[in-house]
Formats: structure tokens, sequence, C-alpha cells
């Protein structure tokens, strides 16, 4: 079991800081969001929190994953990265592998890229990208990005992106694992079919079970089911060894925790101390006993 610490909409003259420290409490991972812009006026909602209203996200800080990655992993020397999620389909594929490749370079390694699709139609329209046919440009998307992080040339024909024969350097020694994030039907048939793992955004214990038993019937269908996969979720299960156990019986890979509530509007009010405090009570409760 990985465990992964999450912290989100903070200050980031924190953000150092707080990698080094999850870095020396033991954790293996520290996850980036990804948000592009806030618009003024819109009626979008936000499928995963519990009234689905975007007011959370204002005046809140985020630094672009792809500039803020590299700059922690110069900091560190163990942590891995994932972003969660990227908006994989507002971007372009080449430049987006371009980025992607040169940020697991910089980080030795230590990066997997977590995508999902984006639930505000808010991205597609300012950035001029249709928001219609979101699943199956994301799937080029990725399909590109497989294809050109290998460093030799790639080219693509498809419906939403042509890409003449074209490389890229340089590339990390090992793939980065592309990450799919979505609770959806299409988000779980997508992990199965092209990702190198899930990321689950939150829920309920029963909703949990239905989906990782969903993703190993389309990982089977898929032929798929040996492949190395990654599952990353959110559980109330995470916070003690007992429920750490229950978790890596049902497969799970990484598990993500936090210590505050980032769906809260207004200023986050936790200093750097506390979240430090917090952080540290996780690792020698859960983590040390779990390691042993």
């Amino acid at each position: 079991m990985r465990f992964n610490y999450a912290e989100a909409m903070v200050d980031p003259a924190m953000l150092r800081p707080l990698a080094e420290a999850a870095e020396e409490a033991g954790y293996d991972g520290f996850v980036v969001p990804d948000s592009i812009c806030y618009p003024e006026e819109s009626d979008s909602t936000y499928p995963y929190s519990a009234d689905g209203t975007r007011e959370f996200l204002d005046d809140k800080p985020f630094i672009e994953p792809f500039s803020l990655i590299p700059f922690l992993a110069a900091a560190t020397s163990t942590l891995r990265f994932v972003t969660f999620v990227l908006k994989l389909p507002v971007r372009h594929p080449v430049l987006t592998a371009k980025q992607m490749t040169s940020t697991a370079v910089l980080s030795d390694g230590r990066f997997a890229l977590g995508v999902g699709v984006s639930p505000w139609p808010d991205d597609y329209e300012i950035l001029e990208v249709p928001w219609p046919g979101r699943g199956k440009r994301m799937d080029e998307c990725i399909d590109i990005m497989r294809g050109l992080q290998t460093g030799e040339y790639h080219e693509h024909h498809g419906e939403h992106f042509e890409i003449p024969s074209t490389k890229i350097c340089p590339v990390p020694e090992q793939a980065t694992p592309i990450l799919i994030g979505g609770h959806s039907d299409a988000a779980l048939r997508r992990a199965a079919q092209r990702g190198d793992g899930w990321l689950h955004a939150g829920g309920g214990p029963e909703d949990l079970g239905e989906m990782l038993a969903r993703l190993a019937q389309l990982r089977e269908e898929a032929g798929r089911a040996d492949a190395e996969f990654e599952t990353h979720v959110i559980a109330p299960e995470a916070y003690s060894p007992e429920g750490i156990e229950q978790l890596s019986e049902l497969g799970i890979s990484d598990v993500i925790v936090g210590f505050r509530d980032s769906y809260q509007p207004g200023p986050d009010t936790q200093s750097l101390d506390e979240k430090i405090a917090a952080m540290h009570w996780y690792a020698e409760a859960v983590i040390a006993p779990t390691r042993g």
C-alpha cells in the first residue's frame, strides 16, 4: 500500500514545506490538483461535492501542475507526484505529451499523470474546445501521448486530431503511468481499456465496491486483467490500520488522505504547523503500524 498526501487550494508558499514534510514523515506520494480558471458567471455544477456548488473554488490558489511538480521534485528525493486530475481534453495532446515527458525527466520518473474529462463546460468554452465528443477526444489524447512518450516517431489520424509523424526528446526511461479519474461507466471503461490505473474521487464504501467490481469486469473484457494497474482511493477506511488492511484485501494499491474539507468556501484557515501536525499524526497512527 502506498500513502499519498492530498492538500489543495493552499497558500503556494506552503507547498514546498508540505512536500518536504510529507517525504520526511514517510508518505509515498503527493497529490497535485488542476484547475484552470474561474468564470464570473456559470451555471455549472460539481459532481463530487455534496451540494454540487462551485463556490468553494472562488479565489482559491492553484499552481499549474507541470510547473509545480518539477519545483517540488527538486526539493525531495523519494516522493512521487500524481495529478488529480489534469483536465486532458481541453489541452492539445502533443503539447501535453511534451509537458508530461519533461516533468517525468525532471522528477526522475517520480510522476504519474492522472487525467479526467473535466466536469466544467466552462473550461471547454473559454479554451474554445467543443464540449460534445470530449470522451473520444480524450481517448485520442491518451493514444497520442502514449505514442510520443516512447521517443520514437509517432503519427495519429483520428476524428479529432491529425498528427504527422513526430517525435519528442527527451523522454523518461520508463513510461509515465496514465491514470484515469471518474466514476461514470465511461470513465471506468476508459481506465480498464486505456489506463494504467484508476483514481477514485470519494463516496460511500458500497459505491467503491461496485466500481471496483465493474473495473475488474471491464479489465477482463479488455484482456487486461493481468496487466499492472493502480487503484487510488479516497475512503474513510484509510484512517486506521484495520481499514488499510481491508482496503489491501480489495487490491487497492494507493490511498489518498487529507485532513481538511477543501470544499468549504472561503480562505484556508489552517496554519502550516497545523497541517504538518495532522500529517505526522497519520504517519504515526496509520503508516508506521501498517508497515510494522
